[in-house]
């Protein structure tokens, strides 16, 4: 349905839903999907994963940075990362949003875009099943997301053990390179001019901020090769490997070398724009919002496709983190101190 360029004060709750509806997914899981009083979803294994994540408009994203579009894009990545983390298969979302009144209607379309197309690439079957509209002065996106275990356990932080191989599938540092490009360039000059003018190794680190692709099918991938503790990587690989660290009662080290090829990738990227960061195994260790996926296998186990090994756990030491033998502060990604 084309925009009318009317706002969303003026097309109302009812014709906003009808723009929303017309351009999301249904989910393939779900008994009742979106338009009644609530959403009925099969629950086959009898348990049910949930996760919830919000994004403010001014703290979390910024609209001259953001299009409806990608923050459509990122809530979808990082909501089904927290259920692949658990080594579930996601089944179904609910959407809250509240906006302001004066909000352009095709920003809504864009944003539901943004969500199918993003359920497309990374989870196709599933849906958004429901939500809520309200009104708010700034933009406010509210994702919860459903997932089944499909009978297995649960993959856990606290199941890390000592000898286990440390992996990551996905990105490590790009989210956090592109959001520096955007902190240096985009006060100065329109995004589009910044996009044209940063390279194709700036541009792919602006997608990585902008629209992070998470590797949804490698949750339940490392579920069924005995992965033993798992998570998703949103605040840093320090932070959030120390939480993991924490929770099991062990050591992680992660290898220098091991890293290096995140880092190639990155110092690569980041040679078309100067001014910076210049320590690319920096970012790789504390930047956030790759949502890569953070997981721990037995030694003897051979690592799903999408895994690269980067470490191993040691048994409780007083730095939980290490990398080489030099122990590390667990430096990352806080909202309320960031």
């Amino acid at each position: 349905m084309p925009s009318t360029g009317t706002t969303v004060a003026q097309l109302g709750e009812r014709g906003l839903l009808t723009r929303v509806l017309a351009n999301i997914p249904a989910s393939r899981d779900a008994e009742l999907g979106a338009g009644d009083d609530a959403a009925v979803l099969h629950a086959p294994d009898g348990r049910v994963v949930i996760t919830v994540d919000t994004m403010n408009e001014g703290p979390d994203f910024r609209r001259d940075w953001s299009s409806g579009e990608d923050l459509g894009r990122k809530a979808i990545a990082s909501n089904l990362a927290d259920i692949a983390a658990m080594g579930a298969r996601p089944t179904g979302l609910v959407i809250a949003l509240a906006l302001p009144g004066s909000l352009p209607d095709a920003w809504v379309e864009d944003f539901a875009r943004g969500l199918s197309c993003a359920l497309d690439e990374c989870a196709p079957g599933v849906g958004i099943v429901g939500g809520d509209l309200a009104t708010a002065e700034r933009i406010q996106i509210s994702v919860t997301a459903f997932g089944d275990l499909e009978r297995r356990a649960p993959v856990v932080r606290s199941g890390a053990r000592s000898g286990d191989v440390i992996a990551l599938a996905g990105d490590a540092g790009r989210s956090a390179a592109g959001l520096a490009l955007l902190a240096a360039y985009a006060n100065d000059e329109p995004l589009e001019q910044l996009r044209e003018s940063c390279g194709p190794g700036g541009t792919a680190l602006l997608a990585a901020q902008l629209r992070p692709v998470a590797p949804i099918a490698a949750g339940p991938a490392a579920a069924r090769a005995s992965a033993s503790a798992m998570m998703d990587v949103s605040d840093g690989l320090l932070l959030d490997a120390h939480r993991m660290a924490e929770a099991s009662n062990v050591t992680m080290r992660f290898e220098r070398a091991l890293l290096e090829p995140f880092a190639e990738r990155l110092a690569r990227e980041l040679s078309e724009s100067p001014g910076l960061p210049d320590d690319p195994l920096e970012l790789v260790l504390r930047g956030g919002e790759d949502h890569a996926l953070l997981a721990t296998f037995p030694v003897d186990v051979v690592l799903p496709e999408a895994f690269t090994r980067i470490g191993e756990v040691l048994p409780p030491e007083p730095s939980r983190l290490l990398l080489d033998d030099e122990g590390r502060e667990p430096i990352g990604w806080d909202p309320f101190s960031n």
